[in-house]
């Protein structure tokens, strides 16, 4: 093996050695490098390519539901962050701050937004005067920073990181709760019919919902290694921001109302998921719905072969792009097809086709599935067909393997002994009864650092869980005329426990 295949490899062990094999992957796969600032990164045009087709995927699904993107300034006046306390109590910790512009200090310090309620509310407030204003949706795709004093993990924990965030307004309760969850299916969908991975959905705890919020729902999704990461939240607001920021407006009996509000965000962390669930040992693993480049033609030859081969290449690379498919035709001369294998590999291309001089004579592609090395030997005649089969069934196994880990890894405990043990040895989620005390939950996040991730959104919410698509893993409460695993109190919701990113 030469000193560029020995440099391309991943040195680390995703089972025994996750957080280095993750960063290993990051930067080897040219997704990401470290900032000089610690907690910040570099995103490369890779890594923000699959940013790229989440926000493709989520931007088309926003429109299509009347949402309109909008964007506000990244600094908020001190003063408007004070307006709603629960925001200003919630996010203090994590607040950058600026106090001087060029050589003068400034008369208000402007906080760098954590969050966007703040400097959208009283704009909102603006814009609405009738009950025809309603409902107002707006989104932006921005970054933001919350200064957090955790080891850099890149798209799961940094300082700034791009997300994007939907703020809307309501005449009705209804209407709100019917946003929260319409943008909680948006999320689900993503995750299990865009990047590959089964989610589970519910609401927060009310002691971890979102400053000011009357719930929080949540997905979350389950990595290999046995932790659960956010993927993405949906807020019900209520009325406490209309409150604070005067969002009303006259009903059609010309009487003045209170506006509900909600909020939902997805970040970059969906790209920290995407890599920890499917990749390996060998490098990145992605699915084709999101792949750069989905399909890469590596050519063989012998000198006395190298023109039909490479002609026979760039003819199948001409065929697959014009119908669709994003094709790298790697026809360097200087790179061998063993070093071109281990590459790509790296690098996460879903489906490889590989061209020799057999291939040429016989009228036929040989197809290889990254996951797994499968391969195949497809007609050249109906290739463009084969290849949109092979980049679906590359998409069926990484969502079916991680489907499987997902449905393995949901355990139940009914003690306090059972739940820690259940988490130290397996991981993964432990469905307990609980009583409803933050308490409880502190006394196992000393111990093992787990929380609660999720409860089950509860049969008054049925209908705002219900979604639109196959795959749909929505809890049930399951605590009536049991104790709280932890204390021995009467249980008063379903809780899932699990270590988290």
């Amino acid at each position: 093996m030469s000193d560029d295949e020995q440099e391309l490899g991943i040195t680390e062990s995703k089972e025994h050695n996750p957080g280095e094999w993750y960063a290993e992957v990051v930067q080897k796969a040219e997704l990401a490098d470290y900032a000089p600032m610690g907690g910040f990164i570099v995103t490369r045009p890779r890594g923000y390519a699959l940013w790229e087709a989440i926000q493709d995927n989520l931007d088309a699904w926003f429109k299509q539901t009347g949402v309109d993107n909008a964007y506000f300034p990244m600094f908020i006046p001190e003063s408007y962050l004070e307006r709603e306390k629960d925001i200003v109590e919630g996010f203090d910790p994590e607040v950058a701050w600026v106090t001087q512009g060029g050589h003068d200090e400034l008369e208000e310090r402007l906080a760098v937004r954590p969050t966007s309620e703040s400097i959208i509310a009283p704009y909102m407030a603006q814009w609405v005067r009738s009950h025809r204003d309603l409902p107002l949706r707006l989104n932006q795709w921005n970054s933001v920073v919350r200064w957090e004093a955790t080891e850099t993990k890149p798209f799961f924990r940094t300082k700034e990181f791009l997300w994007q965030e939907g703020h809307t307004a309501h005449a009705t309760d209804e209407g709100a709760w019917a946003e929260t969850t319409m943008r909680l299916d948006q999320y689900q969908r993503l995750y299990e019919d865009v990047l590959g991975i089964p989610v589970l959905r519910g609401r927060k705890p009310d002691h971890d919902k979102f400053p000011g919020a009357d719930t929080t729902t949540t997905v979350e999704a389950l990595m290999p290694d046995g932790k659960s990461v956010q993927g993405g939240t949906s807020h019900h607001l209520g009325q406490s921001f209309a409150d604070a920021f005067d969002i009303t407006f006259s009903d059609e009996d010309e009487d003045e109302k209170t506006a509900y509000t909600t909020s939902w965000g997805l970040s970059w962390r969906s790209i920290g998921a995407l890599i920890m669930s499917h990749s390996d040992d060998q490098g990145l693993v992605l699915p084709p719905t999101v792949a750069p480049k989905q399909v890469v033609i590596v050519p063989i030859w012998q000198e006395d072969t190298k023109d039909e081969v490479l002609q026979y290449s760039s003819e199948l690379a001409a065929e697959l792009e014009a119908s669709g498919v994003r094709v790298h035709l790697d026809d360097r001369d200087e790179k061998n097809p063993g070093f071109k294998f281990n590459e790509w590999e790296l690098k996460g291309v879903p489906v490889r086709l590989e061209v020799g001089p057999n291939e040429v004579e016989d009228e036929e592609v040989t197809v290889a599935h990254r996951p797994d090395g499968e391969n195949a030997v497809e007609s050249r005649e109906d290739i463009t067909a084969a290849i949109f089969e092979h980049m679906d069934a590359v998409y069926d196994k990484l969502f079916d393997r991680a489907a499987e880990r997902l449905d393995e890894n949901v355990r139940e405990a009914d003690s306090r002994n059972e739940m820690l043990g259940t988490i130290g040895q397996h991981g993964g989620y432990v469905k307990a009864p609980w009583c409803g005390d933050e308490d409880c939950e502190a006394e196992v996040k000393e111990q093992i650092h787990a929380e609660i991730v999720m409860v089950p959104l509860g049969e008054e919410s049925a209908a705002r869980a219900a979604s639109e698509f196959e795959g749909d893993r929505v809890p049930e409460p399951d605590h009536e005329g049991k104790d709280c695993a932890v204390c021995g109190d009467d249980a008063e919701q379903t809780a899932y426990f699990a270590k988290s990113y």
